[in-house]
């Protein structure tokens, strides 16, 4: 067994290939595969989620969000030498077991790991299954947590998806199309499209003019961002429950990841907005992981103001926001995991993921077990509207 490199710079490396060929490497500082993971992003055979990106990853891993835990970068490679998957992680402690996650937690809706191509994804679940047991052995990992795994991704199916079990909620999203307008047509049927219009019509007699805003620079990402702040924190306030956005080290994230990128290219994260022309007020905001083909919205928000709300304007937002992503040669959106009613009026396709544990270590053997029943449950619950909503009263109840 080899032992972690001490020399950041130096990946440590499994000594043996597993019977798919594969070579584990083992990184423990971004910088030493930054060259490695931007080339892979940049081939046009990539099969990977805006979650993977190096800018999304590096982001979120500087702002401190899971301080106390170590950075892991795994890349795969085949009997040639060449990188065929790269999985970012984090590895902390769960009770007496190392445990290492994909990067991004609950922030990120997918925990895919990056392929160099769907010939790369097509590989034998086996084989990854077990070049991952043996990187684990090599980093002194006991178990992997592969949270948000889909089934299928861009048509591909996800080796790491076999044998999970069903996630308590979905991601849903639609695809686009080049022609703007038509894909407005076919999202958003002709009663909402006609719905939205009057509302609209209605929002500027009330407040003047509105437009859609997309932030291009840090000042325009940070001034839709404080609106958001301000907007989350009222809707929370008003169920009860505690902001996550509150959170310092959670704004550090967004902050840095709403900014261009080093080489002056898109932010990883794309933040639009509804906003009033004259006054200038914020409407409604939704912010998106973004790489070429795809957006993956991962909030949205509103002024709570009633005299606001008869006019939608998180919907007229919406509305603009796939109209933009079309136009702009994107291929699909979606609009993240979980249940809404907004969800389930505009997508037309369920991203159906799992969640899997990989064991590495005899002693994981008992955190798999946990683990599988923990999600049955949750499945169970957040898959039953009277489980559902009793949970959901419970919660409110034990924060008071």
């Amino acid at each position: 067994m080899a032992a972690l490199a001490e020399d950041l710079g130096r990946p440590a490396r499994a000594g043996l290939r597993g019977h798919g060929g594969l070579t584990a490497e083992v990184f423990s500082d971004l910088a030493a595969v930054e060259g490695l993971w931007r080339g892979l992003e940049a081939d046009p055979a990539v099969l990977m989620t805006p979650y993977q990106r190096f800018d999304w990853v590096a982001a979120y891993l500087g702002a401190g969000i899971d301080a106390g835990e170590e950075t892991r970068i795994l890349v795969l490679r085949d009997a040639h030498g060449r990188a065929r998957v790269l999985m970012p992680l984090t590895v902390g402690r769960r009770g007496p077991l190392r445990v290492a996650r994909v990067v991004g937690d609950r922030h990120a809706n997918f925990h895919m790991p990056l392929f160099a191509s769907r010939e790369a994804a097509a590989m034998p679940a086996e084989d990854l299954t077990e070049a991952l047991i043996r990187a684990g052995r090599m980093a002194a990992i006991d178990a992997f947590a592969l949270r948000n795994q889909p089934r299928v991704w861009d048509g591909t199916p996800n080796p790491l998806a076999g044998g999970g079990l069903p996630a308590p909620s979905d991601a849903y999203g639609m695809l686009l199309g080049p022609d703007a307008e038509a894909t407005l047509r076919r999202v958003f049927s002709g009663d909402t499209r006609k719905k939205l219009r009057a509302k609209e019509r209605k929002l500027v007699e009330f407040l003047g003019s509105v437009e859609h805003r997309v932030a291009e620079t840090p000042q325009a990402a940070a001034e839709i961002q404080a609106a958001f702040y301000a907007q989350k924190a009222a809707r929370f306030a008003d169920l009860g429950v505690a902001d996550p956005y509150a959170e310092a080290d959670i704004r550090r994230f967004i902050a840095a990841a709403t900014a261009p990128d080093a080489d002056g290219g898109g932010a990883a994260i794309e933040v639009h907005a509804l906003v009033a022309s004259e006054s200038g007020r914020i409407l409604a905001t939704f912010g998106g992981a973004v790489d070429g083909a795809r957006f993956c919205g991962m909030w949205t928000s509103f002024d709570t103001d009633p005299e606001l709300g008869r006019f939608s304007p998180g919907e007229i937002l919406l509305h603009r926001l796939v109209g933009h992503q079309a136009a702009g040669g994107r291929r699909a959106l979606d609009l993240g995991v979980g249940e809404a009613g907004y969800k389930a009026k505009t997508c037309d396709e369920t991203i159906e993921l799992v969640e899997q544990t990989v064991p590495v270590s005899p002693a994981s053997h008992a955190l798999v077990l946990a683990s599988r029943l923990a999600v049955r449950l949750k499945h169970r619950i957040k898959r039953s509207p009277r489980l559902w909503a009793a949970a959901r009263s419970l919660r409110r109840r034990l924060r008071r």
